[in-house]
């Protein structure tokens, strides 16, 4: 019997309709409910493609006895963070505060029934103890005994949460204040202090791509290359990151392009599979950037990979791009994306030894006893190894991939969550007017014409919006080049300064 969500037009939520647990959408039907029968609220934050939201959601979700002590002890609201970024940041902010360390998602929230002000917080639960965790039915019950006996101290710690949320927004800036650039070289240097000099990327694993980092350092360098000396510092941390990505599992599915959410090690070798449309709009920006900045063809390659992957996988016959690919296809994180030596063997005959040597797979399997394929050898070391020209070698592997693709679109895909958001169109049309631009494909401009046309005709609105949108159509088919000027215009950075050719 389906629940409250079956009415919710969210895929995430349509997820959950036919869970025994009694969920309610945030809104204020499940606050009534909540101050009526003096109930704490429990509050799940997550999104289609999240892997351990599945995971939570098969282990205690869909368990008929862990749902009956969640009805009987809980008003239980499910949220979708890509329909409500708005909930999402505040509770992720909430704890964050509460538990002194990062969020995520599943977001499992336990909020005053009064006031919806939290007063416990963590991610997944597991059913059953472990991983350092206790079991989530025995959570409930004593977060439950500890709502009705310890009110008291539920509404002091909340006053004081409330306190602290007061102070987060900094105060604003004296309407005279000189701006300048001392806040960017903060920045800049506090990169550096985190940067992995080996490996690239910043901080320690889990390593999530943070294409903003990315693009402030290339930024920074780009304003530096006319000084004495310039930042060739922020360039290197740019440019590794972005080649230790594209080198490692996390960018491709070196198959089908496009990138994972991040990796769970320090060296970009294994993904949650997810693919999100907001990561890969800057990240395909990115590439192209970085060919231009470096002329280096592996940036390119991966720019063109992403592209590829995003319209023919993610953009819809509207015009418009869907907001995600799940982790999981069959029950299984990953399982789409997976080879084993002999599968490939069987399909690559004689090209079978360059393509195992440039992607490991003549080495250990790497995710759950089969092989998740990332760059182990440059073309240069297998066409010494091979005795066969790089060139040849190259375009060896280029075929493969087209045949492992071929292959793999047998399989049963990993869902897809067709969400079309305005914020995440916006990043994918970035994405595609800079990469057009840089490496010269028309076809990628069009596509971001289309979607630019989509956003105004579906998702605004305003008469300003209508008469600004056919304006920046136009600009982003008539611009041969990445001008500050256009780029000004249809709100779209780029590194290069070149002078506009279009008529003001």
């Amino acid at each position: 019997m389906s629940n409250r969500l079956a009415r919710e037009t969210s895929p995430y939520l349509q997820q959950h309709a036919d869970n025994p647990v009694d969920w309610y959408p945030w809104g204020e039907e499940a606050f009534q409910v909540a101050r009526e029968t003096g109930k704490p609220v429990l509050l799940s934050v997550g999104y289609s493609a999240c892997h351990w939201c599945h995971v939570m959601a098969h282990e205690s979700f869909e368990d008929a006895a862990t749902a009956a002590l969640m009805n009987e002890l809980f008003v239980n609201i499910k949220v979708d963070r890509e329909e409500r970024p708005d909930v999402d940041k505040i509770y992720q902010t909430a704890h964050q505060l509460l538990t002194q360390r990062g969020g995520g998602w599943p977001l499992t929230m336990f909020l005053d029934g009064e006031d919806q002000r939290p007063f416990f917080g963590g991610t997944y639960f597991p059913k059953e103890a472990r991983y350092g965790m206790p079991a989530f039915g025995e959570l409930l019950t004593n977060i439950a005994s500890y709502y009705t006996d310890k009110r008291d101290e539920v509404r002091s710690q909340s006053a004081r949460l409330l306190e602290v949320f007061t102070k987060l927004d900094p105060a604003p800036a004296e309407p005279d204040a000189a701006l300048d650039a001392a806040p960017l070289a903060v920045a800049r240097n506090t990169f550096e202090q985190t940067f992995d000099r080996d490996y690239g990327g910043f901080g320690s694993a889990p390593k999530f791509p943070h294409p903003t980092t990315i693009d402030r350092l290339l930024r920074h360098w780009r304003a530096s290359a006319n000084d004495p000396e310039p930042d060739i510092e922020a360039l290197f941390m740019a440019t590794l990151t972005l080649t230790r990505m594209a080198d490692g599992g996390i960018i491709f599915d070196h198959v089908g392009g496009g990138f994972c959410r991040y990796s769970v090690d320090r060296y970009w070798q294994i993904p949650h599979f997810e693919k999100m449309l907001y990561d890969n709009g800057p990240l395909l920006a990115l590439y192209a950037q970085a060919a231009l900045a470096t002329g280096d063809t592996l940036f390119a390659d991966a720019a063109n990979a992403t592209a590829e992957w995003m319209l023919v996988d993610m953009q819809a016959d509207n015009g418009g791009f869907f907001a995600t690919r799940d982790a999981d296809s069959e029950g299984y994180e990953g399982i789409y994306y997976l080879w084993r030596p002999e599968q490939v063997r069987e399909l690559l005959g004689d090209d079978y030894e360059a393509f195992a040597r440039r992607f490991g797979l003549n080495g250990d399997a790497n995710f759950e006893g089969q092989w998740h394929l990332t760059v182990r050898e440059s073309i240069g070391e297998i066409a010494a190894a091979t005795g066969r020209k790089e060139k040849d070698v190259l375009s060896a592997i280029d075929a493969a991939k087209k045949t492992l693709l071929h292959e793999r679109l047998k399989r049963v895909a990993p869902g897809r969550d067709e969400k079309q958001l305005t914020s995440w169109n916006a990043l994918a049309i970035r994405g595609l007017a800079i990469a057009g631009r840089t490496l010269d494909r028309p076809d990628l401009i069009e596509a971001a014409v289309r979607a630019t046309q989509f956003l105004g005709n579906t998702l605004f609105v305003t008469r300003t919006a209508r008469r600004v949108l056919p304006r920046i159509s136009m600009i982003m088919r008539s611009c041969s080049t990445p001008c500050s000027n256009c780029c000004k215009h249809a709100g779209i950075r780029h590194i290069s300064n070149l002078p506009c050719k279009l008529p003001s």
